[in-house]
């Protein structure tokens, strides 16, 4: 199964692109041999709770998950799996929460935090790391992100190779064209948010390209 673990729609604050358009566009893609399965949803600083995408998915055979894409004062972080509690203890909003208490709470209320884009300049966690910041429950970042600029997805490599981290992939679209152009492989369908937390708990996945996902019936 391939997921693309980083995407905003127009519930984020600098998105155009709606959730059908990226269903819509999801669907050229695999016209084009693309395996595409799904996506996740991570709006900026919030989760919206009363967002249901289901009859969408169902319409374009598209999974599509909500997270969230939360600001901390050592960069930006993917949550996956957020719950009613844990946003009952973190305030998505505070810009300038300590990421290692959203580490610790994620994990307490079932969910999972990954680093965004590690290796951007400035705000990546590679910055804050080269500072002498510790974070010993990283274990997991986007080791690809679609909106990366040169150099700094090579940044997050090093970063999984000097650490030992594992990493995912994901787009970070904010328009319709860039859905899916980095994905995460994981050998298991996942049907649900509590299920790709599982998976990313399992560390049994990889980064791929958008290239690298083909249709198994498509020429390579």
């Amino acid at each position: 199964m391939y997921l693309d673990l980083h995407s905003h729609s127009v519930s984020s604050d600098d998105s155009r692109a709606t959730v059908e358009q990226y269903l819509k566009w999801i669907a050229v893609l695999r016209k084009r041999g693309h395996a595409v399965d799904g996506i996740v949803l991570t709006e900026h600083r919030k989760f919206d709770f009363d967002m249901d995408y289901s009859a969408l998915a169902a319409q374009y055979d598209v999974r599509v998950f909500k997270g969230s894409e939360l600001d901390t004062r050592y960069g930006h972080f993917l949550v996956y799996g957020v719950s009613r509690a844990l946003t009952d203890e973190i305030d998505f909003s505070d810009v300038r929460m300590d990421a290692r208490e959203l580490l610790i709470a994620a994990r307490h209320h079932g969910a999972i935090a990954v680093p965004a884009h590690p290796g951007r300049f400035g705000i990546g966690l590679t910055e804050y790391i080269q500072q002498g910041e510790v974070f010993k429950d990283v274990h997991i970042v986007e080791r690809l992100n679609g909106g990366s600029r040169a150099g700094e997805n090579e940044r997050a490599w090093d970063l999984c190779d000097s650490h030992g981290y594992l990493g995912i992939g994901g787009s970070d679209a904010h328009l319709t064209s860039h859905i899916a152009a980095c994905l995460t492989y994981f050998p298991q369908t996942i049907d649900n948010e509590q299920q790709l937390v599982e998976a990313l708990l399992s560390e049994r996945f990889r980064p791929v390209w958008l290239e690298e996902a083909r249709n198994e019936a498509a020429p390579a």
